[in-house]
C-alpha cells in the first residue's frame, strides 16, 4: 500500500494549485485568440511536467506505483481528448467568440477537477468499505463501453441537455456575449449571458466524464493519491491541448471506438480483481504492465487507423460518441 505523508499531499496539492493559477492567469486574465505556436509550447510544458512528476514519483515510491501512475495518466489523457470533442461541440453550438474560449476552457477544467476530487474521495471510500464495488465499477465501465461503441458515430446533443434547457427556461439570457461576463445588468435588470449557459453545459458534461473516468483509473490503481495526480495532470493541459488539436479532432475517426475498447478492458480487469479477492484466488488478475501495454497499443492503433481513414476519405468526420442516441436520431 502506498503511504503518502501529509507533507507529500500538501506539496502535491501546492504544485497543482500553482499550475492551475498559472493556467487561470493565462486563460482568464489575458483573454486572446491562441495560436498554434503558443498552444504547442504550453502543451509540451504540461506533458513534460506530468512526465517529470512520474519519474520523480517512481524513484521515490517504487516503479510498481510509477507504472500505475503512468497507466492512469494515459487513460485520463485519452479520455480527456474525447472530452475535448464535447468542448468543441459546445463552443460551436453557442458560438463562443474565440477570445473568450480560453476562459470557458479554464473554468471547465476547474469544474472538472473539483468534481473529480469529490468522486475520487467517494470512490476510494466505497472501495475501502465494500470490495464488491470493484464489481460495480467494472460493470459500469463495461456498460459504458458498449453504449459508447453503439453510438460511436453520434455527437452529444447539447441542446437536449436537461440543465441547459432548465436554465434557459427560468433565467433571462442576453443574446450577446457582453465583455465575457456571466452575469450583468441590462436596463437595470440583472441577466445572465450565453457565457453562463456555456459553463452550465461544460459543467454537466464534466460530470458525465467524471462518472466514467474515475472508475476507469481505479481500474489501473486503487491508490487514491495516484488517481488524484493522474487526473490532475491530465486535466491541467486541456486548455492548451484544445487549441493545439481542435483542427485535428475531426481526423480521429476511430477514437470513440478505441476508448470503448479501453473502457471494456479496464472493466474486465476490475471484475477479475473482484473475483480474485472475493471469490477465488485462482482467478487470474491482469497486471499493471500488461494494462499499460494494452492501453498504449489500442491508442496507437486507433490513431494510425484514424489518420489512414481520413487520408483515404477526407470527407469522413470524427464524432465524440455518446452514451445514448440523439433525440432526432431516435425519432427516425
Amino acid at each position: 500500500m502506498l503511504e503518502v505523508t501529509a507533507l507529500g499531499w500538501t506539496l502535491t496539492i501546492g504544485v497543482i494549485v500553482a499550475l492551475l493559477a498559472l493556467d487561470l492567469a493565462v486563460g482568464v486574465f489575458r483573454p486572446h485568440a491562441v495560436g498554434f505556436r503558443e498552444a504547442a509550447v504550453w502543451s509540451i510544458f504540461y506533458i513534460a511536467v506530468a512526465i517529470a512528476f512520474g519519474v520523480v514519483f517512481g524513484q521515490i515510491a517504487g516503479w510498481d506505483f510509477g507504472a500505475e501512475y503512468f497507466a492512469g495518466y494515459i487513460v485520463e489523457k485519452s479520455l480527456s481528448v474525447d472530452n475535448l470533442f464535447v468542448f468543441v461541440i459546445i463552443m460551436a453550438t453557442f458560438a463562443v467568440p474565440e477570445k473568450y474560449q480560453q476562459e470557458v476552457l479554464t473554468f471547465g477544467i476547474i469544474i472538472a477537477l473539483i468534481l473529480r476530487v469529490i468522486f475520487i474521495m467517494l470512490g476510494a471510500t466505497l472501495l475501502n468499505l465494500f470490495s464488491f464495488m470493484f464489481l460495480i465499477f467494472g460493470l459500469i465501465l463495461i456498460f459504458t463501453a458498449v453504449q459508447l461503441f453503439r453510438h460511436r458515430d453520434v455527437d452529444p446533443d447539447v441542446e437536449d441537455n436537461a440543465l441547459v434547457k432548465f436554465s434557459r427556461r427560468v433565467l433571462p439570457v442576453t443574446d450577446d456575449y457582453i465583455d465575457g461576463k456571466m452575469i450583468t445588468k441590462v436596463d437595470g435588470r440583472r441577466v445572465v449571458t450565453p457565457m453562463f449557459i456555456v459553463l452550465i453545459a461544460i459543467g454537466s458534461s464534466d460530470l458525465l466524464f467524471a462518472l466514467d473516468s474515475i472508475p476507469a483509473v481505479f481500474g489501473v490503481t486503487n491508490e487514491a493519491y495516484i488517481v488524484f495526480v493522474a487526473n490532475a495532470f491530465a486535466l491541467l493541459g486541456l486548455r492548451a491541448l484544445f487549441f493545439l488539436v481542435k483542427g485535428l479532432l475531426d481526423r480521429l475517426v476511430y477514437l470513440s471506438a478505441g476508448l470503448s475498447v479501453i473502457l471494456a478492458f479496464i472493466g474486465v480487469k476490475l471484475v477479475l480483481h473482484w473475483l480474485h479477492v472475493d471469490i477465488n484466488t485462482s482467478v487470474p488478475e491482469i497486471p499493471t504492465p500488461l494494462s499499460l501495454g494494452v492501453i498504449i497499443g489500442v491508442l496507437a492503433i486507433t490513431t494510425v487507423a484514424s489518420l489512414m481513414k481520413s487520408k483515404k476519405d477526407p470527407d469522413t468526420k470524427a464524432h465524440a460518441g455518446s452514451l445514448r442516441a440523439r433525440s432526432d436520431d431516435r425519432q427516425h
